[in-house]
């Protein structure tokens, strides 16, 4: 059964200048592991996160460290979640998540589909 449909689209080079700009926001939105990644895949990753919010209903006090998404070769990405995403998830009775993310001509982008069993 779906539980929530999230979608987000991001101007790369806009979001890199804002990166660049407050570099305190690569350290609030990323996790360590995604923090060097290249700047168009870390504008999907955000793009998934605000999509990920976006599924469970955008509940305030949500962290964004709590969700990270993992690539997966040969494999659509993963989203992994702990605190207060699986909180919001579990309180929503969400087993999984799918996730499309894709980034090209200088957008970003990702759709996600917040799922639990019958």
């Amino acid at each position: 059964m779906i539980v929530g449909v999230g979608i987000d689209v991001v101007d790369v080079a806009r979001f890199m200048a804002t990166v660049e700009r407050v570099p305190a926001l690569r350290v609030r939105l990323f996790t360590p592991d995604e923090r060097d990644l290249p700047d168009a895949s870390l504008a999907a990753r955000f793009a998934a996160k605000e999509a990920i919010a976006k599924a469970l209903g955008a509940p305030p006090g949500m962290s964004w460290q709590d969700a990270t998404v993992r690539r997966v070769a040969g494999a659509q990405p993963v989203v992994e979640i702990v605190g207060t995403v699986l909180a919001r998830a579990r309180e929503l009775g969400v087993d999984r998540f799918h996730l499309s993310i894709s980034h090209d001509a200088g957008i970003a982008s990702a759709m996600v589909v917040a799922e639990r069993d019958t």
